[in-house]
């Protein structure tokens, strides 16, 4: 079992950034690809970002690209979202994930683990 605990949401103003923290426990994530997803009032879930096991590689949605940054520290189990020039349709319950499915990145049906959420707001 793994369990993911998301942190770091909080309000803020357009154009403001914030760093979300994704931490696991109970299983080293180190040889996972790991997702962050979110998911507005009344819309369903979106893929926004997701990094390879070894951190090589980085994915990101189009409608994030060149403003937020996927990053994961294996020492502490931990997976990032650095979030820049943030705009109010960003507004979201952001979730992490751990990829289990060889498949694509960007599906959430691919990941087994996710974790509660934490709720970034950005006023305008």
């Amino acid at each position: 079992q793994v369990q993911l605990v998301e942190s770091g949401g909080g309000l803020v103003q357009a154009g403001g950034s914030l760093r979300l923290s994704c931490a696991a426990s109970g299983r080293p994530v180190s040889n996972y690809a790991m997702g962050w997803f979110r998911q507005a009032p009344g819309k369903e879930r979106e893929y926004v970002a997701a990094i390879n096991w070894s951190g090589s590689n980085t994915y990101y949605a189009d409608s994030v690209k060149g403003r937020f940054t996927i990053s994961r520290d294996d020492a502490k189990n931990t997976v990032y979202l650095q979030m820049s020039t943030l705009k109010p349709e960003d507004t979201a319950v952001y979730y992490c994930a751990l990829k289990l499915s060889s498949g694509n990145y960007y599906s959430a049906h691919n990941y087994g683990y996710w974790g509660q959420g934490t709720q970034v707001t950005v006023s305008s």
